[in-house]
């Protein structure tokens, strides 16, 4: 069974960094950000079925995830900029930070199943993990129990009208990359010819004139 843990790192009560250091500014208080969110995003998390059972999970994992990325920051005091004395606090990451963090949790994540169990409130369904020669998740891992849907194909049930066709950047290596978008498929090239205005001029006063251009152009569409 999957049970939500609450993080067992305390910012606020760790002991001063070191000599010459002192606690100072403002300490962004995790432990009550913590707090907040499992009253706000478990607030609907309380019915006894497996999808709350893996959202409580993921959000507790999300919160410790932050809390483990804590990090001292610290600003320097003396003259002349000798830095005798640093005043610290705890400052949480960038955002970008903890997405990277997240992406490589999800990425890695555990698949579970269900099981049910007859309980006197009635019947409870918990998570376990599918695959025994695996290591268990702990509670800092995501988890899940259905597989994405596959957007690379049409689906109507999913409401999905798949890649094909779809116009994708040969050079990006993001979502929206040739490799990426057409689900290893492959991709067409065409050259398109666009008319455009250019070599524009700003007359005084006041309108501006332009040329018309025509430019050549590769687009790369999805197999």
């Amino acid at each position: 069974m999957v049970q939500p843990q609450s993080a067992d790192v305390t910012h606020a009560t760790r002991a001063p960094p070191g000599e010459g250091w002192k606690w100072g500014g403002c300490s962004e208080d995790v432990d009550f950000g913590s707090m907040v969110s499992r009253e706000f995003a478990d607030a609907r998390e309380n019915r006894p079925d497996a999808r709350s059972a893996m959202n409580r999970h993921n959000n507790e994992a999300g919160r410790m995830s932050l809390n483990d990325n804590m990090f001292l920051k610290c600003k320097c005091h003396g003259l002349s900029g000798s830095c005798e004395v640093k005043t610290c606090w705890w400052s949480q990451p960038d955002f970008r930070v903890i997405g990277d963090y997240m992406k490589d949790k999800y990425d890695s994540a555990s698949e579970m199943v269900v099981e049910k169990h007859k309980e006197s409130r009635g019947w409870v369904e918990t998570l376990r993990p599918k695959y025994n020669y695996f290591k268990p998740p702990t509670e800092r891992d995501l988890v899940y129990y259905e597989i994405s849907p596959n957007f690379c194909d049409p689906n109507p049930e999913t409401g999905s009208f798949g890649t094909r066709d779809r116009i994708c950047n040969l050079t990006s290596h993001g979502i929206d990359g040739c490799d990426l978008l057409c689900c290893g498929r492959g991709h067409n090239t065409r050259t398109e010819k666009r008319k455009e205005k250019c070599h524009c001029i700003f007359h005084w006063c006041c309108y501006v004139s332009c040329q018309e251009c025509v430019r050549v152009y590769d687009v790369h569409t999805c197999k």
